[in-house]
């Protein structure tokens, strides 16, 4: 009688399927740490930053904001800003699929565009709980990890290193084309998402984000309706 293939582990099955974003983390997680230490604050500030805020490009801000002792008013108006992106990624986030309390609000806290774009695409449809909360976990480290590293050696860093910035751009670059291939020829998705961006441009450029968010969302609502309608008296 043959014997049945042993079980995965969900921690390694998640090490794997967030390695290579994790890997793209590290040195914008250096160029926070970095940036603290030269900025005036102390190197633990990075690692308390990062274990609590884990906001990424709010991060930065909130660095500026603190050295300049800004009001707690300004730097929540600031956080809605910047992290309200993260209000549309919950519209199809599978939190749903994640068991427990303790669970679904350390995922809630976690969910990040990295964790929303390697849970989105069509091969993690049939990840487990503990799966989705360890790719969240390990990208969580990732961060924090980075981010410690670059505060501790951020004074052997040279003023005159450039490049650091662009790490998050290639890293949502590459995210993006891998949600375009799981498309399958759904050509009018990206297409939406483009002009939901131009829009967003022209109309509001000072948050270009959050609108072009709503407009994709709501393009994606009435595409879903008459999609619905045709269907029905088809």
């Amino acid at each position: 009688m043959p014997l049945p293939p042993p079980k995965r582990s969900a921690a390694r099955d998640a090490l794997h399927d967030c390695a290579s974003v994790g890997l793209g983390m590290i040195p914008l997680g250096l160029a926070f740490g970095a940036l603290v230490v030269q900025s005036g604050l102390d190197w633990w500030w990075a690692g308390l930053s990062a274990a609590l805020i884990y906001g990424g490009s709010f991060e930065f801000l909130l660095i500026g904001m603190v050295t300049a002792a800004a009001p707690l008013v300004s730097i929540a108006v600031a956080a809605f800003l910047v992290q309200g992106r993260h209000v549309f990624y919950a519209l199809s986030f599978p939190l749903d699929r994640v068991r427990g309390r303790l669970g679904k609000a350390y995922s809630t806290f976690a969910l990040t565009d990295e964790a929303f774009a390697l849970t989105a695409t069509e091969r993690s449809r049939s990840w487990s709980s503990p799966r989705i909360l360890w790719v969240q976990l390990f990208m969580h480290l990732y961060w924090a990890g980075s981010a410690v590293a670059g505060a501790l050696l951020g004074s052997l860093i040279p003023d005159g290193v450039t490049g650091l910035d662009f790490a998050l751009t290639a890293l949502f670059a590459v995210l993006a084309l891998d949600a375009i291939r799981d498309l399958r020829g759904d050509v009018p998705t990206p297409v939406l998402a483009l002009l939901s961006a131009l829009a967003a441009r022209m109309i509001f450029p000072g948050q270009m984000l959050l609108a072009a968010f709503a407009l994709f969302t709501a393009g994606l609502l009435a595409r879903h309706v008459a999609t619905g309608r045709n269907r029905r008296h088809a």
